[in-house]
């Protein structure tokens, strides 16, 4: 029985979920406008779902709660609805229907893990969300984009074991299902960790992410930056805040991405690893678990998700134009895309640079960090929010369209592709200059102020000295070449393990086929039928033995007589019938001696 109030008629993610099946039978202007009118709804249900648990499902001896709705959820229902909406006025002119529904499914489930109050829906959620997912990457429909779905499906696969495993754990042992605070105390805490950082692309489990997103399709790619990391980010601010290994792990998050990112020659691994360096600071602020530090990480995942769909936006309309997608490859587009080039600008501006989304919600998180006398936290901070701007926030504008003459007299993207984009942009610059309107609706009361001297000052400094410093790198010919080469990562341990794990196992599994065949099946198998063979003549030895030694008494005339039997049992054969009927007799008189005997 489902229980949820009267003003209440559908579950925000069902209108995601089941509303994508209706897509393939609508064509033109019907099926842009429904496609766009979905996320709206599923927007407004949430702004109109009261606080509260709703959807209440009485499932065996448990309750499951579909839809918890408080000021945590409610905020990242309202930006996975906006992203909805944004990604798919971006995705509009796309003909492949599959994977539009594959995109609203996973925006679905998103949604679904946002609200879920139990681990049930949270993991059925979980799991839809990452094979909807693994079709967007499948959508790609190139080689890499194959096997590097087939990589992510099976790492998320891991991950959802994991979970079970935990949930299943956490349920034997307290008799409850409800979503409560965790802390790392037993295996089914650490399980369930596991695999909510996994999807959170923690270091060193971050690989799947810059190996699949980048494979994606142009549209693709802009849901896969929004949801999968972020509703991870939801779930552990939900279930183990102030979890102090959080803060290294969220540390280490923000250094390791930043070496890549030079490195890299694709954009859009270039802004995969950039989404793992800010995940990094949420992670930190989850850790360090105060009101300031859970409302500077909600505030980053709001921000966060506006400006990096944009830059994917930006990189997916270039693609989309062009081509291409590698630093070697662009350059100079800002002539034929002047639009795309401005929006892309905003996005990098958005990560780190005063009166652009970013500062108001990263610079949440640093404070926490001094707030709470963390001094090695607070500095590596600083120098990372800096690093990713230099590195990834100038780096992708000016590998696109700067560095050199264009090879391509492009037009601009697409119509829609630009109105998704400056929806983007908009937000990223309003709530950069008005950041009450976002602080209003965080989970705790806000009472901080990011424009003080202090925050501006030192923010500003850090990113002329960076930008100084990349501007004499790329002059001098220091700065990384850009070359077309493979930068191994984290997942060669799991690439190449993986392959020796394959190549023992198959070693392992046929020796044991081998043996099964050649010891166990043919020799016990000839040994039997060779016994079966040889036992008339075993059980005639026995009789006449019997009989000599009783009446004959004669060890010559014994013998003869055994010759004798043994030759008549070579020559003669028994009818089969007569065999079938005398086992038969014979079990029936053996059922009638064992039903006297229980009498």
């Amino acid at each position: 029985m489902v229980q949820t109030d009267l003003n209440i008629y559908c579950h925000p993610a069902f209108i995601l979920i089941f509303g994508a099946f209706l897509i393939p039978f609508l064509n033109g202007k019907i099926k842009n406008t429904y496609m766009l009118l979905l996320p709206v709804i599923a927007l407004l249900l949430i702004i109109n779902i009261s606080a509260g648990d709703h959807f209440i499902i009485n499932f065996l001896d448990y309750k499951l709660t579909l839809c918890k709705m408080d000021r945590l959820s409610r905020i990242f229902g309202y930006i996975f609805s906006i992203v909805s909406f944004i990604a798919v006025l971006f995705a509009l002119k796309s003909k492949d229907n599959v994977a539009h529904i594959c995109a609203f499914i996973y925006a679905g489930s998103a949604l679904g893990v946002t609200f879920a109050g139990d681990f049930f829906s949270l993991y059925i959620f979980w799991e839809i969300m990452a094979v909807a997912s693994a079709f967007l990457i499948f959508a790609g429909k190139t080689e890499k984009a194959t096997a590097a779905g087939f990589r992510y499906i099976l790492v998320h696969i891991f991950g959802g074991l994991c979970l079970l495993t935990g949930i299943v754990l956490y349920v034997n042992k307290t008799g409850s299902m409800e979503i409560e605070l965790l802390t790392l105390s037993n295996i089914e805490s650490y399980l369930i960790f596991l695999s909510i950082a996994i999807n959170a692309a923690i270091c060193p489990l971050h690989s799947w992410l810059s190996d699949s997103y980048p494979e994606a399709t142009a549209t693709g790619a802009v849901f896969l930056s929004a949801f999968t990391t972020k509703s991870a980010v939801y779930i552990m601010a939900r279930i183990f805040p102030g979890t102090e290994s959080l803060i290294w792990l969220g540390v280490f998050m923000t250094a390791i991405p930043l070496f890549f990112i030079i490195l890299e020659n694709d954009i859009r691994r270039v802004l995969a690893y950039s989404l793992i360096n800010q995940i990094g600071f949420m992670m930190c602020g989850i850790g360090i678990g105060t009101t300031l530090a859970i409302n500077g990480t909600v505030s980053h995942a709001f921000c966060h998700i506006l400006y990096k769909s944009l830059l994917f936006m930006s990189a997916g309309a270039v693609l989309h134009v062009t081509g291409k997608i590698k630093c070697t490859d662009l350059g100079g587009l800002y002539k034929y895309m002047p639009f795309t080039c401005i929006c892309c600008i905003i996005g990098a501006a958005s990560m780190s640079v005063p009166l652009f989304s970013g500062f108001i919600s990263k610079s949440m998180i640093i404070s926490a960090a001094a707030h709470n006398k963390l001094a090695f936290v607070w500095l590596a901070l600083e120098f990372a929010s800096a690093g990713v701007f230099v590195y990834a926030g100038i780096k992708v504008p000016y590998f696109m369209f700067f560095n050199k003459k264009s090879e391509f007299k492009t037009k601009e993207a697409p119509f829609n592709m630009l109105c998704a984009m400056g929806i983007g942009s908009f937000a990223c610059i309003f709530i950069g200059l008005f950041p009450n309107y976002l602080y209003s609706i965080l989970p705790y009361e806000v009472n901080y102020i990011p424009y003080t001297i202090t925050h501006v000052t030192s923010q500003l400094q850090l990113l002329m000295f960076g930008a100084l410093a990349f501007y004499f790198l790329i002059r001098s010919g220091y700065y990384p070449s850009e070359t077309k080469s493979i930068n191994l990562d984290f997942d060669w341990f799991y690439r190449k393990g993986g392959e020796k794990f394959y190549k023992i196992a198959d070693y392992s599994l046929n020796l044991l086929n081998r043996v099964c065949n050649e010891i166990i099946a043919i020799k016990l198998t000839n040994f039997i039928c060779k016994t079966g063979k040889n036992l008339p003549f075993k059980i005639s030895n026995i009789l006449i033995n019997i009989y000599g030694f009783v009446f004959i008494k004669n060890k010559q005339k014994t013998d003869r007589l055994k010759t004798k039997a043994i030759c008549a049992l070579e020559t003669k054969t028994v009818p089969i019938g007569l065999t079938a009927a005398l086992s038969t007799f014979f079990i029936a008189v053996i059922f009638f001696v064992i039903k006297l005997l229980q009498q």
